[in-house]
């Protein structure tokens, strides 16, 4: 992160979200009387993989409606090292299969991309999850009955997190990252024995 905040490498967090039509997008009303909500009947799904720069918050990205494979890792890596030619670029990934596979890295090897997988079970060190968070918390304040409309909104807000959505971006991505040492995992593990 130091080495991004001087300009020496490029940054980045990638992963993929998967957007449900119709799916966990709608609050709850609580009550005495029973109410129905509309919602959709359908399960269309709009997979976006994106690569969230550190510093500028520029959200790189690759999307579909079917499923997200190495096919669309490769792709955003190609995306990203023509993007970001010029300097060293370091992307941050979880380790999904996709994105894990010879394939994948035999790419970013001759595309001089750095891909560095945080250790399982680990989604607070990939802050791209906190992009995913937001947007879906946007979605739930309307009910979307057409897919096209629906993928408009997700692409509004993910093509706007270095333009009009910078400020919250920045307060949700920045250098508050939760790392637990060794003195942790053994207070856990002494607390859950005892």
């Amino acid at each position: 992160m130091e080495n991004a905040k001087k300009g020496k490498i490029t940054l980045l967090f990638a992963d993929a979200s998967h957007f449900i039509m119709g799916c966990a997008y709608l609050g709850y009303i609580y009550g005495k009387v029973r109410r129905f909500i509309r919602t959709y009947s359908g399960r269309s799904r709009y997979n976006v993989l994106g690569a969230l720069d550190y510093i500028s918050k520029k959200l790189t990205t690759v999307t579909n409606d079917t499923y997200i494979t190495a096919a669309q890792v490769c792709q955003l890596i190609q995306k990203v090292s023509l993007e970001y030619a010029g300097k060293p670029i370091y992307l941050i990934l979880d380790n999904a299969r996709y994105q894990k596979c010879l394939l994948v890295q035999a790419l970013a090897a001759a595309l001089n991309v750095t891909l560095v997988y945080i250790p399982p079970y680990s989604p607070n060190l990939n802050l791209i999850e906190r992009l995913w968070k937001h947007v879906k918390s946007r979605l739930r304040t309307k009910y979307y009955d057409d897919f096209s409309i629906f993928k408009e909104k997700i692409d509004s807000i993910t093509d706007s997190t270095d333009k009009s959505e910078k400020k919250v971006i920045d307060k949700l991505i920045c250098e508050k990252v939760q790392f637990f040492d060794t003195k942790t995992f053994e207070n856990i593990a002494e607390f859950s024995s005892a």
